[in-house]
């Protein structure tokens, strides 16, 4: 093959120079260019590896708002762990902000058995001296004063009725008040004749318990039978007086022991009676208006 002229090949071997300078510096670039997006890559690995590896809390949401407490639940959770609160009476008192008086001590209660008495008593004297009306509203009762108003609750069926104390009685063991026809019949015991009750005082600025009191230990027909139960507690006691009470059995005379300040002190000597003497005690007052009727 005839060879080309040497300027030729020079040129040839010229731009074949450049064309490898060319493709080596074109081959660097690429290099250089994989390099850096290589270099990126990584930088980008890098970043997403440390976005992992951060606390996990940082990527839970903000807790959320607590509910609000009711006002009941909060005030009783203040006195469960606070002081005990003091009424605002306790607070001290000045000339415009004066404490509230006491609350009255609860009335006269007490529980036990009624009875009822109507015909032959209608029409008698009863003990506060007015003529017994067996179709008004009263009762009697041994120690309350008269004209007391009490309520009376039958407790088998919860009807009650309001009387006024007129007379004294019962003298039965185990009753405690005697009740009208008209106020049996208010609450549904005449049929019974006898039915647990609650006797409640209604009126006001009585007290029941004060006066003087003394202890029935005995009721005879005969007075010989009164005369010498009175002799034979003489040597022991005094003063005892016989009274005489005019029933519409006839007359009967009772015996009483004490004149005792106070219901609580004469109920304690009518225990002290019976333990002593085996009587069966019934404590009544003494009525000024009604005088115990002596006649020894």
């Amino acid at each position: 093959m005839p060879r080309a002229p040497r300027s030729l090949r020079k040129t040839r071997n010229h731009d074949l120079g450049r064309l490898v300078i060319f493709i080596g510096t074109s081959t660097r670039h690429h290099v250089v260019l994989h390099i850096v997006y290589f270099l990126g890559f990584l930088f980008v690995l890098m970043l997403a590896g440390c976005g992992s590896r951060r606390p996990v809390i940082g990527r839970q949401p903000p807790p959320a708002r607590p509910a609000e407490t009711p006002p009941a639940t909060e005030e009783a959770a203040k006195r469960s762990t606070n002081v005990p609160e003091t009424p605002a009476a306790s607070a001290p008192a000045t000339k415009r902000n004066k404490p509230a008086p006491a609350p009255a001590p609860p009335g006269y209660m007490e529980e036990g058995n009624a009875s009822w008495y109507g015909v032959p008593f209608h029409g008698r004297h009863a003990s506060n001296g007015e003529i017994y009306d067996m179709y008004k509203l009263t009762a009697a009762h041994r120690t309350l004063p008269f004209e007391t108003m009490v309520r009376v609750t039958n407790l088998t069926n919860g009807k009650a009725t309001v009387v006024r104390i007129t007379d004294r009685g019962p003298f039965v063991d185990n009753r405690i008040i005697d009740l009208s026809l008209a106020a049996a019949r208010e609450v549904d015991s005449v049929g019974p004749g006898v039915v647990p009750v609650r006797v409640e005082v209604l009126s006001p600025g009585v007290d029941p318990t004060s006066g003087f009191f003394t202890v029935q230990v005995g009721a005879f027909r005969d007075r010989a039978n009164a005369e010498r139960l009175h002799d034979g507690l003489s040597a022991s006691y005094s003063p005892i007086f016989i009274q005489q009470y005019d029933s519409p059995d006839g007359v009967f005379y009772r015996v009483r022991v004490g004149r005792i300040s106070g219901e609580d002190a004469a109920r304690q000597f009518g225990e002290q009676l019976r333990d002593r003497e085996g009587f069966t005690p019934f404590v009544t007052r003494l009525d000024e208006s009604t005088p115990a009727g002596a006649i020894r």
